[in-house]
């Protein structure tokens, strides 16, 4: 199924249609989900805010280009100092019978070409909108309605090297039903969702002989997907419940023809709750198998425990073992480790750190090992002025010897928030 010409500009179209919406979900200035301060304008029973975010950030890992705008091809990503402003809007309107939550922000993104030569051609548009809609949420059935749409370099699909730009697009519908008091909840599912690729920096990374590492070619994995699925919860103690996930994804791909869609059918269960006051436990097991042409299968979990170490701090952390499709190999197994601290220092400081490690197989014999890492504070100056700093770490080895596919990426930022 080829996809048409104007997809991508409809698409874009339609990001920034929904950032006229309210607010980013991806603004990482605001923690608790509203920003700090600030009266916004009144919509009906809710408030609408405003927002501004200006961001400088030195990162290692742009994309691909050559030296000097002309010169060879670096065998590695190019650095560059990138300006972000990014504009967005926040709304909620609470409601028993129809709650409304919209969030949408653009982001332009501006190569300064100080670092190098050529770079300034690849600025481009990034941004996220979520709108969701939510129905009778004090009832015995309750259903949410949304969309999510998402313009980033960061894509989800992780056979993909760097170098990516991606579009990425999920309506959901999700209702929840707790008979009786309430001991029992079951929530049915269902989403679909696509994703299309476009080169960032226009240039393939030297000793890349595999579709998957050359952004040239990303655009071929462009896919579709779609997602049942079934969680049910029974809490046979006060505060500790048996839970059940089951679901079934299928993912179909519109210009490739060379990977094998997959349809994937997995169920879970384990237990969930307070251990003590302080600790709270998740652990789940479960098998998922591939029912279309490529096959395969394997055992999947969850173990994942919060510590409240006192008032002001929370650490997480916990193992994943899931089973995804994924562009040019059909399946891939991720193994991930990953932890978390969150603290709030007085009223207006907040520290993060998060971290993981993932072991990724995918299906053919190709293995990748990734590190990444995020962390520093934010500090509320004003109640409509926020500031932050912080690093991040990306790192990829794979048994590819492609440079799309090893390289390691620093990035420090300093941003500023304003809203009202």
């Amino acid at each position: 199924m080829k996809q048409p010409a104007g997809t991508f500009r409809l698409a874009l179209g339609a990001l920034a249609l929904a950032a006229l919406l309210p607010l980013t979900a991806s603004a990482q200035a605001f923690t608790g989900g509203r920003p700090p301060g600030g009266n916004g304008v009144k919509v009906g029973n809710g408030r609408l805010h405003p927002t501004l975010d200006l961001e400088t950030r030195l990162d290692s890992g742009v994309g691909y280009f050559r030296e000097a705008g002309t010169g060879p091809l670096s065998p590695d990503l190019s650095g560059e100092l990138a300006l972000h402003i990014r504009p967005g809007l926040l709304l909620d309107v609470p409601s028993p019978k129809l709650a409304i939550a919209l969030r949408g922000n653009l982001d332009y993104v501006a190569y300064t070409g100080l670092i190098t030569a050529g770079s300034g051609a690849a600025s481009h548009l990034e941004g996220a909108a979520d709108l969701a809609l939510l129905f009778n949420q004090e009832s015995t059935l309750s259903v949410e309605v949304g969309d999510a749409l998402t313009r980033s370099d960061r894509t989800r699909t992780v056979a993909l090297g760097a170098g990516v730009l991606s579009l990425f697009n999920e309506a959901r519908v999700k209702a929840q039903w707790k008979p009786g008091g309430g001991a029992l909840e079951v929530t049915p599912s269902a989403a679909y969702a696509m994703e299309f690729f476009e080169p960032l920096g226009g240039m393939a990374p030297v000793g890349c002989t595999d579709a998957a590492c050359d952004p040239l070619a990303a655009s071929q994995f462009n896919y579709g997907n779609l997602r049942v699925g079934a969680e049910g919860r029974w809490r046979f103690l006060p505060k500790t419940a048996v839970v059940v996930d089951t679901g079934l994804e299928y993912r179909g791909y519109f210009n490739d023809t060379t990977t094998p869609s997959a349809t994937l059918l997995h169920a879970m269960a384990g237990v969930s709750g307070l251990v003590s006051p302080r600790i709270t436990l998740t652990a789940k097991a479960g098998w998922s198998q591939n029912l279309g042409a490529g096959g395969g299968g394997t055992v999947v979990a969850q173990a994942e425990g919060t510590y409240l170490w006192g008032p002001s701090l929370t650490v997480k952390g916990g193992y994943l073992r899931a089973f995804e499709p994924v562009a040019a190999y059909g399946t891939f197994r991720d193994d991930r480790v990953y932890a978390e601290a969150r603290s709030v220092m007085g009223s207006r400081l907040a520290l993060h750190a998060t971290g993981a490690l993932d072991f990724l197989s995918f299906t053919g014999g190709r293995s990748d090992t990734l590190v990444t890492l995020d962390l520093g504070p934010e500090y509320q100056i004003r109640p409509w002025l926020v500031g932050a700093v912080g690093y991040m770490l990306g790192t990829r080895s794979s048994s590819l010897g492609a440079a799309g596919l090893n390289y390691t990426r620093h990035e420090g930022y300093a941003r500023v928030s304003v809203s009202y």
